[in-house]
């Protein structure tokens, strides 16, 4: 018994010391295990350099640059056409005839009263000057007495009516005149000729019709001026069209060709805007070049307006902006050293001269100092002075447009001394990488340090959708920026 009791008090030993280390390697795997899942439950993303395009759709007609409508300045019968859909033309060729039979006819008839008038008036002015000598003699006669002085007066009056006859008879040349000239211009306008050089688009009259000119002649032709540029008329709502100005490029495709790309830029916004069904709309004309002829008059362009730009940029995906871990707060501090590297990429793309470089210098480093000297003061939050905008502490709720508007105002006064040794060119430049930068908005993402979610304030720029372009901020490419929860 004492044998059989040792070995069962070994077993049960053994059986003890088997489930303790069993416990224990079950807490240690669990361990290990909580370990793993609190550095992989965040999806991450990478910033990567890429380019940024933001654009605005928009659906639009195809048209000639220049298009003529040719109508008929007298009425009658179309003797013949001349030209057919597609041909070319050139100006003052004729496309069309009128019968010219009634048109030659009233012709000859203000030519033969031009003939009879002209035959009056010769016989005025021979009867005026047959007044004036009988007037002649009469005065002689009447100074030496022999006639009196009723007779003289009776010259006088017949040398005046004959004088009035004879304007007479050349007002009626001229008006017999004109009445000619009408009448060439009927048998001329019988001939409808082509006012520009171009292709026929439109015909719309036949042999043998009968056509009518009033306050709204008939559109009996479209002739397209020049086919090798033509634009595109869209619309565009109105939530969008402040982004637009002329010189933007356009990239469009028609149904004609799926394949191909065709460009063109954006040659005028125009003013008439369009309400329908509430939903207001505004007019912009592109231009584009159609050397090939391939684009035609009436073709539907699925158009895309290129607002925006960014080639080889720091950018993120959106994904990581719109994501903040749960209970975590981000900072509301700017970043005005990013800021400041930010001067620095814009100035390097200037092709600055070395005193240009060291003026850059000059300036910088003053405004680095009054933000370090603002930062060590107590109570430091306020207008950033030299600084870049929010480089100092915003009051609660984020800065005010004034604030911003104030911050933007003394950012470009400190960096002044620089901007004047620029020349114009490299002014322009700096001028608008500067206003976009201004307009660039705070955001921050998230990144693992140690483990732990930590927030990166970064500046951002424009936007296509999908990624967000980085203008400012402490952030490398190839960072891991955290974008959502894994799924349990």
């Amino acid at each position: 018994m004492r044998n059989t009791d040792l070995v069962r008090s070994r077993i049960c030993g053994r059986s003890r010391a088997a489930l303790i280390l069993a416990a224990l390697a079950t807490i240690a795997l669990a361990g290990c295990g909580a370990q793993g899942d609190e550095r992989g439950e965040y999806r991450t993303s990478k910033i990567d350099r890429g380019s940024v395009q933001v654009s605005i759709s928009a659906t639009g007609t195809l048209r000639a640059l220049s298009t003529v409508d040719v109508g008929t300045q007298v009425s009658g019968q179309v003797d013949s056409v001349e030209v057919d859909f597609n041909d070319r033309v050139s100006k003052g060729q004729v496309i069309a005839r009128i019968d010219p039979a009634n048109f030659q006819t009233r012709l000859t008839q203000t030519e033969a009263d031009l003939v009879s008038a002209r035959a009056s008036l010769v016989e005025a002015q021979a009867a005026l000057k047959l007044a004036e000598a009988d007037l002649k003699r009469k005065r002689d006669v009447a100074a030496r007495k022999l006639i009196s002085a009723s007779e003289l007066d009776i010259a006088i009056a017949t040398r005046d009516q004959a004088a009035a006859r004879v304007g007479s008879a050349q007002a009626a040349v001229k008006q017999r005149a004109a009445g000619v000239a009408d009448a060439e211009l009927d048998v001329e306008y019988a001939l409808i000729r082509s006012p520009v050089d171009g292709v026929i688009l439109l015909r719309s009259v036949e042999p043998g019709q009968t056509v009518a000119a009033s306050f709204q002649t008939p559109v009996l032709f479209r002739i397209a001026e020049d086919l090798t540029r033509m634009q595109i008329d869209l619309s565009i709502d109105e939530s969008d069209v402040g982004q637009i100005r002329e010189g933007l490029p356009v990239n469009f495709t028609v149904d004609a060709y799926p394949d191909r790309q065709f460009k063109g830029q954006v040659h005028q916004v125009r003013l008439s805007a369009t309400n329908v069904a509430n939903v207001v709309t505004y007019p912009v004309v592109v231009e584009v070049s159609n050397p090939d002829l391939a684009l035609l008059p009436g073709m539907t362009a699925n158009a895309e307006i290129e607002i925006a730009r960014r080639a080889d940029v720091l950018r993120v995906p959106n994904a990581a902006l719109r994501f903040k871990p749960e209970g975590m707060e981000a900072p509301s501090a700017g970043m005005g050293g990013g800021s400041m590297d930010e001067l620095g990429r814009i100035a390097a793309g200037l092709s600055l001269r070395p005193e240009q470089q060291a003026a850059l210098d000059q300036v910088l480093g003053a405004m680095r100092e009054r933000m370090a000297a603002r930062r060590a003061a107590p109570n430091s939050g306020g207008a950033p002075g030299g600084g870049a905008p929010g480089a100092g502490g915003p009051p609660s709720g984020g800065p005010t447009p004034e604030m911003r508007e104030r911050w933007q105002r003394m950012f470009r006064e400190s960096l002044s001394p620089f901007r004047d040794t620029l020349d114009e060119a490299q002014k322009q430049q700096w001028d608008q990488a500067l206003e976009q930068l201004g307009k660039a908005r705070r955001v921050n993402v998230w990144v693992l340090r140690d483990g732990k979610p930590v927030a990166v304030p970064l500046r951002a720029g424009v936007s296509d959708g999908t990624h967000t372009e980085i203008v400012g901020g402490d952030i490398q490419a190839d960072t891991e920026v955290l974008v959502g929860m894994k799924r349990s």
